[in-house]
């Protein structure tokens, strides 16, 4: 079973030294949540997530708690399995608060599953995308934020933002 495509960089550190296994671990975190969304993993995709977590979806839908994002994510991510589109989860960012807290800021790319096409590609170098990004809303990427929290040796989600990029500057740049 393809899980479409994968992508990965090296993510820009900031804030209060950090070791670089910690730097990995976000980075594996992130590649988890990937893993766990683009195969409609809801038990893993929860993993990720402290009991008193926030998490607000692309789409400003607020959840709080595990049990109430637990249900939501049981009743959209399986779905998920059989769309063509799936996407690809890059840590940009990660600004260490403190030692035990990151804000983490990714890049995330709509893409296909059968060749890891980028959805996105279609808004680079456009002047005014908005009649593509109707038209495509699949295509639209997004920006989250994640919020973690280090407890017990063990990144988790403490809240959690995912915004889809309406913004024509930052959409056309790709």
């Amino acid at each position: 079973m393809s899980t479409g495509p994968t992508s990965t960089s090296t993510p820009t550190v900031i804030g209060v030294p950090a070791p670089q296994e910690d730097i990995d671990a976000i980075v594996a975190f992130v590649a988890g949540v990937q893993h766990a969304q683009q195969n409609a993993l809801p038990d893993a995709f929860l993993d990720g997530f402290r009991e008193d977590a926030i998490w607000t979806t692309a789409h400003g839908k607020r959840l709080t708690g595990l049990p109430e994002i637990s249900a939501f994510t049981r009743k959209v991510l399986p779905p998920q399995a059989n769309s063509p589109v799936t996407a690809t989860y890059t840590v940009d960012l990660i600004l260490f608060v403190r030692p035990d807290i990151a804000a983490v800021k990714i890049r995330q790319r709509p893409a296909t599953r059968d060749g890891g096409r980028f959805l996105d590609e279609i808004f680079r170098g456009r002047e005014d995308p908005s009649e593509l990004m109707a038209a495509h809303p699949e295509a639209v990427p997004g920006t989250p934020t994640y919020f973690l929290a280090k407890d017990d040796g063990v990144w988790r989600i403490a809240a959690a933002q995912n915004t889809q990029v309406f913004d024509v500057e930052t959409l056309t740049a790709g």
